[in-house]
């Protein structure tokens, strides 16, 4: 399985998880989920849902209705309507325990911190302090990498190179304040509070290939998370 695909997959199982939802319903949910920046085409979704339809993951609802895809002209919709079977579930549970490396990239980092509210409290912990260190490693080769610029590149491309460091730091900090809320948490001390119903990804570092995006939900305030204040938001 590719990057991407599982990705989009986990992502898929996770929003399935919670209610079923035919095509229509379920791309504008990825697109929240994913970000903008990541626009979903039917082109990339259906595959994705076939695929995990032939897995036994995902069982369609009305699956005899002819699907005719969606455009300007004729904006006809599916009429089918996809929900996890007992194999999806088994799976999307799988998912959510791993929390190995692939767990701290980018991507994948920010699809499953969207699923934390249904995550076991050790396995956030092992994500949270993963990507953490994933994050450091990646700072020291941007600080390098700065310190060369300014001897070789001209000023805009250097404070490219600052922006991009900057962004991780603070997504650095974040964690930081994330990890100890955790721990405050477990430990009875009291924290910030949260509700854990979080249904964004967190701030996408920027090394010149992105930017910070998303919210708690498409209305709301980026990143309102736990212990921030109203002047920092």
């Amino acid at each position: 399985m590719g990057r991407r695909s599982g990705v989009l997959e986990f992502a898929v199982l996770g929003l399935l998880h919670d209610a079923p939802m035919h095509g229509y319903e379920l791309r504008k949910r990825l697109n929240i989920l994913l970000g903008a920046l990541r626009a979903l085409s039917y082109g990339t979704l259906y595959p994705c849902l076939k695929s995990l339809v032939a897995q036994g993951f995902l069982v369609e609802d009305n699956p005899d209705v002819e699907y005719v895809p969606a455009t300007a002209l004729n904006g006809k919709r599916s009429k089918i309507v996809y929900r996890l079977s007992p194999e999806g579930k088994q799976r999307f549970e799988e998912l959510l325990a791993d929390s190995g490396p692939d767990a701290w990239e980018d991507e994948r980092f920010g699809v499953h911190f969207a699923f934390f509210g249904q995550t076991d409290r050790a396995v956030r912990m092992r994500v949270l302090e993963g990507r953490r260190s994933r994050l450091e490693e990646r700072l020291e080769r941007m600080r390098s990498s700065l310190a060369r610029a300014r001897e070789r590149f001209d000023d805009y491309t250097v404070e490219l190179q600052r922006h991009g460091l900057e962004s991780v730091e603070r997504e650095v900090r974040w964690l930081n304040e994330l990890i100890e809320t955790e721990r405050a948490n477990r430990t009875g001390r009291t924290g910030p509070a949260t509700d854990g119903n979080v249904t964004a990804v967190p701030p996408k570092t920027s090394d010149g290939r992105g930017q910070e995006t998303g919210s708690r939900d498409p209305s709301g305030p980026p990143y309102d998370r736990p212990g921030r204040s109203a002047q920092e938001r």
